[in-house]
């Protein structure tokens, strides 16, 4: 059975079902489970059949299908349930949210017991030193918005080889400078997702330390970290004789980096052989130029050029045209791409399946070539394109047969005609009209 769920203001206003012919049986169902559950009620209670005879493995797995806060509820029934609750297999990949505030003695060896490796701090009033040691095998460690992380708390939890930390989220930070990188550098050699979105203090030495000691580094988010420049991003791509680079990297994020130019697309596309996704929203000083270096790399999957308002049809052409397989484009919000800039998606970018168009300068004929051309499409973002009519929609019903995500807020030519047709989309399950959202 599908059903379509349209909502209004967050409160659900539609629910049409597409099912078989018959009645439904929901209610015999529910008939017949409350007499079976009566006659349970009667039956005498055999030896051996309490839950507490199971073996302590079986309560693990049954515990293990909780909500994480109804396991630590059931640890506290009794002994048995404490030790089965305890089994590390029940808390494989759980990842705790903890606030420390006050020292407690218990806290560490509980979750070094349960075997966890992966904690978020909330909040820290206590020393980060504390988390290091208590957790000697910690993998990921997420700190974001901890606003009172600075680089003494960094180089005193940082003393000693960190060989186990894979994932460090530093995500405003904003007291984390380049000393602090110095100190994952030496330590955290094996780290292979960073993330300093919003570490505003971080230059071009902290990118050359990065790619001094971090060569696992796989993933690296550098949002809005205004200082760095196309000499940091020279230092990762390898091109810095004092550093080897991270030339591991499937996804370096630079969103809202004001200072990199079409250079630094240079060195990534010389150095970074292996970048799968890159995000370049916001850098309004990349250029159509910088998408010829783009163009040339085959691994590269997904780029985000949202907002960056010096793109236009001639970086698209070069895209399509330099042979590129990328199959998730983002070109949102940027004021140049007009129905010309579409025909050379559709045209050269034939393994796209998500494409986003917001606010773009698109008519019906932009969206029809898009349409007749790119058939894996299965999600497409063209909300706030107001020239788009029923026309375009009807193409896109008639050929998107893949399609799963649409976003068609503030299209405001679309009749109801135009959505009872995108609504007959065999695969479709979102649908954003803005104030309504259709599942």
């Amino acid at each position: 059975m599908e059903s379509t769920e349209v909502y209004y203001h967050g409160r659900k206003q539609l629910k049409v079902q597409h099912e078989e012919t018959g009645t439904s049986s929901n209610n015999a169902g529910a008939c017949s489970e409350t007499g079976s559950r009566d006659e349970d009620d009667q039956l005498p209670l055999l030896d051996g059949t309490h839950i507490s005879c199971l073996y302590p493995e079986i309560l693990a797995i049954i515990f293990s299908l909780l909500e994480v806060r109804d396991r630590g509820r059931a640890a506290q029934v009794c002994q048995t349930w404490r030790d089965a609750a305890y089994h590390k297999s029940v808390w494989r990949s759980c990842e705790p949210k903890l606030h420390l505030r006050r020292a407690n003695p218990s806290l560490f060896p509980s979750l070094v017991r349960r075997g966890i490796r992966r904690v978020q701090i909330l909040s820290l009033r206590r020393s980060l030193r504390d988390v290091t040691q208590g957790l000697p095998n910690i993998e990921s460690l997420d700190l974001s918005g901890c606003f009172n992380v600075t680089d003494i708390g960094i180089a005193h939890a940082l003393t000693a080889d960190v060989p186990t930390l894979k994932r460090l989220n530093l995500s405003l930070c904003k007291q984390i400078t380049d000393n602090s990188l110095s100190r994952l550098a030496q330590h955290c050699r094996q780290l292979q997702e960073l993330d300093l979105g919003g570490c505003c203090n971080v230059t071009n030495t902290g990118l050359m330390l990065i790619a001094w000691g971090l060569k696992s580094l796989k993933s690296l988010n550098l949002r809005s970290c205004w200082h760095v420049s196309d000499q940091g991003i020279s230092s990762l791509a390898g091109l810095d004789t004092e550093a080897e680079g991270n030339l591991d990297l499937e996804y370096l994020g630079l969103q809202d980096c004001q200072k990199l130019t079409d250079e630094a697309l240079m060195h990534v596309s010389i150095g970074l052989k292996k970048l799968k996704s890159i995000n370049l929203s916001f850098c309004l000083s990349i250029s159509d130029s910088g998408l010829k270096y783009l163009a040339k790399m085959p691994s590269l999957c997904e780029l985000n050029l949202r907002s960056c308002d010096n793109i236009s049809d001639v970086g698209m052409a070069y895209l399509a045209e330099g042979g590129s397989r990328i199959t998730s484009l983002d070109v949102s919000f940027c004021d140049r791409i007009d129905d010309q800039a579409v025909v050379h998606v559709a045209q050269g970018l034939v393994h796209l399946k998500q494409l986003s168009l917001s606010a773009c300068h698109v008519s019906d004929e932009g969206l029809i070539r898009v349409a007749l051309s790119l058939l894996d499409l299965q999600t497409l973002n063209i909300g706030q394109c107001s020239r788009i009519t029923d026309r375009s929609i009807q193409a896109v019903a008639d050929h998107l047969r893949k399609l799963r995500c649409i976003d068609l807020y503030g299209c405001t030519k679309i009749t109801t005609s135009g959505l009872e047709k995108i609504m007959k989309l065999p695969q479709l399950s979102v649908l954003n009209l803005g104030l309504w959202h259709i599942r």
